[in-house]
């Protein structure tokens, strides 16, 4: 018999591919699915409030420095609709300049006990979530303005307050999210604000964090572990020199994230989520860097943010 011009050993080779591709799993023959960033960078506009560009020209610094998200402000949209905008034109300039809005800032007392306060404030709070759904913006920040700075008032009450926000959100398409102020009693610590949104029983609740207000109500990091990255959306990202004790620093003092002492890197390996990114926000008060062209603000901003994220 003619000797088969398959080499035993190449047949054997064959067949191990054969036998290999037989059993393989079914996942591991199919496309790579991409996994999200484990960050977006996003760009506060009270990083370049005081230049007092006006709404649209925040947009267009926010873009022209690198950003495809941004935070605005309720009061600088109100001025420029009142001065003859229209939210049309906003959404327009959004999609053309390439731009997600993840969040609306603004106050309203929604917290207060005086029950006509309160319900002018909800009013006011459907009003203004009607007007950023408009041009596709996702949330809206929820604050403590009006609390004293002593408040009665328990945890419970706070959270049975946030529940009828998150009500109205639900209806409004705009997600309510609960902010942590370190300088605001009952609202300036990391356990207070997950109490409430646990005890609100909605599992729609979320927590704005931002690391000056980490530090300004001392909240002890070695419990951050104990949270679920998943109700943290947004991330408010600055730095603090170390000259500065949590008791006397302000909005002010805030400087470029990397360029203190804060733990930021710390805090970003705490939160960050491997399936959703984490919406990592510069918001910035610093009057020196107000007195800088806008355009270099927002790209040191961006640049810093990026570096330190990088390190995570």
């Amino acid at each position: 018999m003619p000797e088969n011009p398959i080499k035993r050993r190449d047949a054997i080779k064959l067949l191990g591919v054969s036998a290999g591709a037989a059993v393989m799993p079914k996942n591991t023959m199919s496309p790579l699915v991409a996994q999200p960033p484990p960050f977006v960078f996003s760009l506060n506009m009270s990083t370049i409030h005081g230049q007092k560009l006006g709404f649209i020209k925040e947009l267009e610094t926010a873009a022209k420095a690198g950003y495809h998200s941004v935070e605005i402000w309720i009061d600088t949209l109100n001025e420029y609709l009142a001065s003859g905008g229209s939210l049309k034109e906003v959404k327009t300039r959004l999609n053309d300049l390439g731009l997600q809005v993840e969040n609306c800032i603004s106050f309203n007392q929604w917290t207060v006990d005086d029950e006509a306060t309160r319900k002018a404030a909800m009013e006011n709070m459907k009003k203004e979530m009607g007007l950023i759904a408009e041009i596709g913006c996702k949330r809206i920040a929820a604050t403590g303005k009006g609390l004293p700075s002593d408040p009665a008032m328990s945890l419970d009450t706070i959270a049975e307050r946030y529940r009828s926000v998150l009500e109205l959100g639900t209806n409004m398409h705009v997600l309510p999210i609960l902010e942590l102020w370190g300088f605001q009693k009952k609202l300036s610590k990391l356990n207070e604000v997950v109490y409430i949104a646990m005890e609100t029983g909605n599992k729609s609740a979320n927590i704005l964090l931002d690391i000056f207000h980490l530090y300004r109500g001392k909240t002890s990091l070695d419990t951050m572990p104990f949270i679920n990255p998943n109700i943290v959306d947004i991330l408010h990202m600055n730095d603090y020199p170390s000259t500065l004790s949590a008791d006397v620093i302000t909005d002010a003092d805030r400087i470029y994230p990397g360029d203190g002492v804060a733990p930021i890197k710390r805090i970003l390996k705490m939160l960050k989520r491997p399936h959703k990114p984490l919406i990592l926000s510069a918001e910035l008060f610093n009057v020196a860097y107000y007195k800088q062209d806008a355009l270099v603000v927002a790209k040191t901003a961006l640049e810093k943010m990026r570096k330190v994220a990088s390190e995570v």
